[in-house]
């Protein structure tokens, strides 16, 4: 039988990477599989790893149709053993339903991997969606390190250094504001205790080098 799997952590913890290898094992052992992400660092339609692998994917957006991409594929002869969906947070909660179909009623293997939750601390929707209805739900165990060097466990969006906590879920690229310069936007993993108090490494160094005393919140 095959299982739906969802691969979660925070940013910076492989889960990219592990994807690749995961697509990279099955194909050895002669399996023919799909790969998918959405709104990968790289560009539309590439899966990519920090370390610097990537490979060709099928571009994810919401109109995207798992079930009739499926059906087509396997209807023009196609084989397809699994399914490999880098970014899954990303796919609504309809695309992660068809997922669960796709691996009950045409017996596709199917690894998702994503983030738990958005810089806000909120669940995405797949990913709530992922945890309801997966086979097996695995925390990757390599842990990304907040600047401070303890484990982190959030992910945060910054503006030229200063962490935020509003705005667009998804944001690809700089942040139009009418009323300043275009701010540069990043992302940073924390742990809790530096993302309640906002501060990004960023922050802490200029904290750091302030004569000012360090205030604790």
């Amino acid at each position: 039988m095959a299982d739906l799997n969802f691969y979660s952590g925070t940013m910076d913890c492989g889960k990219s990477t592990l994807a690749l290898q995961m697509d990279h094992n099955h194909r050895a052992r002669g399996r023919v599989g799909r790969v998918f992400t959405s709104h990968d660092r790289a560009g539309t339609a590439t899966l990519s790893s920090r370390l610097g692998l990537s490979v060709e994917a099928i571009e994810v957006d919401d109109s995207f149709h798992f079930w009739q991409f499926t059906v087509d594929e396997l209807t023009q002869g196609g084989r397809i053993d699994y399914f490999v969906c880098d970014e899954a947070q990303f796919y609504t909660v309809d695309q992660i339903d068809q997922l669960a179909k796709i691996t009950d009623e045409l017996s596709i293997d199917v690894f998702a991997f994503g983030i738990l939750t958005d810089f806000r601390t909120q669940l995405f929707p797949g990913s709530l969606r992922l945890i309801e209805l997966a086979d097996r739900v695995h925390t990757l165990q390599v842990e990304a390190l907040c600047w401070c060097g303890e484990r982190a466990t959030h992910n945060a969006r910054t503006e030229d250094g200063v962490m935020v906590t509003e705005g667009e879920v998804i944001v690809v690229g700089d942040v139009d504001d009418p009323d300043r310069p275009v701010p540069q936007v990043g992302y940073e993993v924390l742990c809790r205790r530096h993302h309640r108090r906002r501060m990004t490494a960023a922050t802490a160094k200029a904290a750091a080098m302030s004569p000012d005393v360090l205030p604790f919140a």
